[in-house]
């Protein structure tokens, strides 16, 4: 249903987005910022000047892979080859995870397809003691911090290794030693918790800091502005990324407000310094979380940043995508494909080649079937083993309360 307007009266308006099935995809609504052209700002800037940072796109990499302008971040090789490896790991991880949910392996999964750089690229660019509050598509950041695999997919197939003992969806991943905080099926309760942490940091006179992730559709939520509202005041040392992935289970950004202004102009209105970045260029989200940190670090508080990209694939294995958006939607994306474009980068650079990429593909496939042999010897979704019943209740409260034993009790475990 569009706007109508005749005369005086203005007809019920409800977003609709620029292609729907059958049609040809069509992003020109999309804002692409020269390579180079958005400068960088001081850390201690005021978030009334990030005006032209909310609007524009921070990119580095052009469509030939080069690198240019202020946010560069001017790595070296190995951290260069890195990151490619991780966002690699990651895509081969979630295809064979997918199609292990499609043989009834698991209940469910959620792929990152796209949104590759997102995770692993923030991820290298903060320090391994900052506390991370993600959301479901951050399995990147696991593997930039070292987790392991078989681990992983333990969890995701709930069998008698998995650290959450069956009690969480599969992709809903904690890990405390690597300092990624527990996600949540209910949507924002990540960003005033990480606001809350980063406080009790700041508190305690430590330098670690904490960074959360949302997608657009949940800007819509109460908790997104309660979020926004506590880091401004107290000057959270916390980074807020909004992952603008065009679409949120089956509602198109605009449906979010994502037509009226961008999501990182939001932050202003909250006294946030804001940044919009090019979310499928590794070395421009590397560059802003980097910036954003030492922002944070420094005592300038918090800052909101908008990472805009494409969700490849499907909300989750329990959507069809096919059903409210053109078919391969995904190739017409204007910003690409971020392992193509760094990948691209490094060739240029005379550091890699097409052989030595099809050669780590290879290998990460490989390494991903070898542990998932691994990980259903502890047990399979289908016939266990499982976490034992009496693990129910366990790690819930310090001491037991009479309720809770005499339900053990009745159980008999």
């Amino acid at each position: 249903m569009t706007q109508q307007k005749n005369g005086n009266k203005t007809g019920f308006f409800v977003p609709e987005p620029p292609a729907r099935p059958g049609e040809r995809p069509d992003f020109s609504n999309i804002d692409c910022s020269a390579p180079g052209a958005v400068p960088m700002p001081a850390i201690d800037c005021a978030a009334q000047k990030t005006h032209e940072f909310a609007g524009g796109l921070i990119r580095v990499l052009d469509d030939k892979g080069h690198a240019d302008g202020p946010w560069d971040p001017a790595l070296n090789m190995d951290e260069l080859v890195e990151m490619l490896r991780l966002m690699g790991l990651t895509r081969a991880y979630d295809e064979r995870m997918f199609k292990l949910q499609r043989q009834g392996k698991m209940s469910f999964y959620m792929k990152s397809l796209g949104e590759e750089a997102v995770a692993v690229a923030a991820a290298k660019a903060l320090d391994d003691e900052d506390m991370v509050f993600p959301s479901y598509r951050q399995q990147g950041i696991l593997f930039a911090r070292g987790r392991d695999m078989v681990d992983m997919m333990c969890h995701c197939i709930s069998n008698s290794r998995d650290n959450l003992k069956g009690r969480q969806l599969p992709v809903h991943y904690t890990w405390k030693e690597g300092s990624f905080f527990s996600i949540s099926g209910n949507l924002c309760t990540q960003f005033p918790q990480a606001v809350g942490w980063a406080m009790a940091s700041a508190a305690k006179g430590e330098s670690a800091i904490a960074a959360s992730w949302i997608g657009d559709g949940t800007t819509a939520e109460g908790d997104f502005h309660s979020a926004l509202t506590l880091a401004s005041v107290y000057k959270a040392p916390v980074i807020l990324n909004v992952v603008n992935n065009q679409w949120a289970i089956s509602s198109f950004a605009g449906i979010a407000g994502g037509d009226q202004a961008s999501f990182a102009a939001r932050g202003i209105g909250y006294g946030l310094p804001t940044l919009r970045v090019d979310g499928n260029d590794a070395l421009a989200v590397y560059a802003a979380t980097k910036w954003a940190a030492k922002r944070a670090r420094s005592g300038h508080g918090a800052t909101l940043i908008e990472t805009v990209t494409y969700r490849g694939e499907s909300h989750s294995t329990s959507d069809d995508p096919g059903k409210y958006r053109p078919m391969d939607e995904w190739k017409s994306w204007p910003l690409g494909d971020p392992l193509e474009r760094l990948k691209a980068h490094l060739i240029g650079l005379g550091a890699w080649d097409k052989k030595r990429h099809e050669k780590m593909l290879s290998e990460q496939a490989e390494t991903v079937r070898l542990a998932y042999k691994e990980a259903e010897s502890f047990g399979t979704l289908r016939e266990g083993p499982l976490s034992p019943t009496a693990s129910i209740f366990d790690d819930v409260y310090v001491e037991q309360p009479w309720h809770i034993r005499r339900q053990r009790q009745d159980l008999g475990v």
